[in-house]
């Protein structure tokens, strides 16, 4: 039986995470570990609360004693790092928070596994072991009008949440180079689904249009974003712990870009015709004063994962909208 810890199991892409893995195999132990913040949230997890598979233990990833007493207690074969703050808006606000969560966090974590995984004296590592860090797309920083980003693009985040999680993809990467730790990073296009915070654009518009509330849209809303449905994400980074080539990045796009305001008027048209309410209009769209050091554009080549594992986004944009929505 596979054990794996997967931190972060209470947001929005760990928890369908959980869901993902406990539908698709029977003979697997998920050990799932959430500070339970704001971005956090026990229902998100109600649906599996008993299934004696699930073991949830609320824990912060830089307590060092407790997530070593969790690898010590259940060996996990895998560790899934989900745990981040990542809401930029509040980077701007609060960078520190950031540092400690997505950086110290982080390496608390490298350090807890090579403390149980790696034997010094012989420099080797026990087998079936892999941690695997979930990162984003945001660390390459931004796109002009043409091309896309390769796991060969120079880092260059532009907020602090970025920053951070670049910093954090780093560590994993120094941790693999110098004492040879197996894992790897996958970087993700913006996500979207059920169970996504609702400060986050999709829900926030889906919530603010069902109550007729104004819609605000940073700048002229042509900010562009590669979305990518949140289970074709989960199936990606199922292939990539159980199959990833050791130490390598790996990319995961929908190619799916659409502008922001795209998604804005998608969602009102897709929610108007649900409710049949005529109020439901683009007049509820309000323009306001674009984020500070907003990216224009992101994109995504994820040919390497197709390539090494087989894996392809099989969610239309349109089709993922329809069953968020729903």
């Amino acid at each position: 039986m596979k054990t794996y810890l997967i931190t972060g199991c209470a947001g929005f892409i760990g928890s369908n995470f959980v869901y993902y893995m406990l539908d698709k195999y029977q003979d697997i132990r998920l050990v799932n570990l959430d500070k339970l913040t704001y971005a956090g949230n026990l229902e998100n997890l109600k649906g599996v609360e008993e299934d004696p598979r699930h073991i949830f233990v609320r824990g912060d990833i830089c307590d060092q004693e407790l997530v070593a007493k969790l690898i010590a207690d259940y060996d996990p074969d895998f560790i899934i790092n989900f745990a981040a703050e990542s809401h930029v808006d509040r980077s701007i606000a609060n960078p520190m928070i950031f540092v400690d969560t997505n950086v110290r966090g982080t390496v608390n974590l490298l350090q807890c596994c090579k403390e149980a995984w790696y034997d010094a004296g012989q420099k080797t590592w026990k087998k079936g072991k892999k941690y695997l860090q979930v990162s984003t797309d945001e660390v390459y920083g931004a796109l002009g009008p043409e091309g896309y980003f390769t796991e060969t693009t120079p880092i260059n985040p532009h907020s602090p949440y970025s920053a951070s999680k670049a910093s954090a993809d780093h560590y994993v990467k120094a941790f693999h180079d110098t004492y040879g730790m197996p894992m790897n990073i996958t970087r993700c296009s913006n996500n979207y689904g059920a169970r996504q915070s609702p400060e986050k654009l999709v829900p926030l518009m889906i919530n603010n249009v069902r109550n007729h509330k104004s819609l605000p849209v940073y700048g002229d809303g042509m900010q562009i974003r590669d979305w990518l449905y949140v289970e074709d994400h989960c199936k990606a980074i199922d292939m990539v712990a159980s199959n990833g080539k050791v130490g390598e990045v790996y990319n995961i796009g929908g190619h799916n870009e659409k502008p922001n305001i795209f998604i804005v008027k998608t969602i009102i048209e897709q929610v108007g015709k649900r409710l049949n309410d005529p109020e439901i209009n683009e007049g509820l769209i309000k323009h306001v004063e674009d984020r500070l050091g907003h990216d224009r554009r992101y994109g995504i080549d994820p040919s390497k994962i197709k390539e090494d594992l087989g894996w392809y986004p099989e969610t239309p944009f349109e089709v993922g909208i329809v069953k968020t929505i729903d």
